[in-house]
């Protein structure tokens, strides 16, 4: 990494992070943000009304650490409503999404950040793999591909919400995410490639996924139906056009699927 590159890449990455009831994951979680070798960030986590003592962990673990900042919403609203909430408080160049449930390996910021500020690159994703509840290996890698596109993301959601970055010195600050219980995260990428930015893989797992049984995103019908909508009803495509991309999307969704 060159000299000038060393010193860009110092910016500031803020990592948005919904959280609900998220006490069992939430501790292991934080503990991948702190570990990163790249350590200029902030983490901002918002709760969306938990039941349990998910906010007692993240304010005890903000109290030695002042980089990790807890948010509280006034009603259950959704991930989609955490998110937003998280990016109004996002001051840093670099928007970093992760999941409260799953973990970052120890290099995930410093390769990420490098690889956009080389490539000038305005959105990265990367590889990542899968893991159980109790953090064993499932021997499962959801690989990246080069490039995605508008077109590409619409008969591929490839990019995994809690590996991507966005750099907001070539993205501008001006989106949000749909207020949809699943799903959001497909949208706002649909948004932002429909602009013409082009989202780079990045083909090394920096990230590992939890599968949860009981996840909402485990529910694989209601998320197709989320789809369906969005091309036929948001993205207003006629018939034929919505079932072209969402024929790619479901046999992409059932390839993922049997990896998983």
């Amino acid at each position: 990494m060159s000299n000038s590159v060393k010193q860009e890449s110092t910016s500031l990455v803020s990592i948005v992070t919904p959280a609900y009831n998220s006490e069992k994951f939430i501790r292991s979680t934080i503990a991948s943000v702190v570990n990163q070798t790249y350590t200029n960030w902030e983490l901002i986590i918002v709760d969306d009304c938990s039941s349990d003592n998910t906010v007692k962990v993240v304010e005890e673990l903000s109290k030695s650490d002042n980089r990790i900042k807890c948010f509280k919403n006034e009603t259950n609203g959704g991930a989609g409503v955490s998110r937003n909430k998280g990016l109004e408080m996002a001051t840093g160049r670099f928007i970093a999404f992760l999941d409260s449930d799953d973990l970052w390996y120890k290099d995930k910021l410093e390769t990420q950040i490098s690889y956009m500020i080389e490539n000038k690159a305005p959105i990265s994703f990367t590889s990542y793999d899968l893991v159980t509840s109790n953090n064993e290996k499932l021997n499962k890698v959801i690989k990246s591909i080069p490039f995605v596109d508008y077109k590409e993301v619409l008969k591929n959601t490839i990019i995994g919400m809690s590996t991507a970055i966005i750099d907001t010195s070539l993205v501008k600050k001006d989106f949000k995410f749909i207020l949809l219980r699943t799903r959001q995260d497909l949208y706002l990428w649909i948004t932002l490639l429909k602009r013409g930015h082009i989202a780079h893989g990045i083909d090394k797992v920096l990230t590992s996924y939890r599968v949860r049984a009981n996840s909402i995103s485990s529910n694989k019908i209601d998320g197709a139906k989320k789809v369906w909508y969005l091309y036929y009803k948001v993205e207003k495509m006629n018939f034929f056009t919505a079932l072209y991309y969402f024929s790619f999307y479901a046999f992409n969704a059932i390839k993922k699927r049997l990896i998983s």
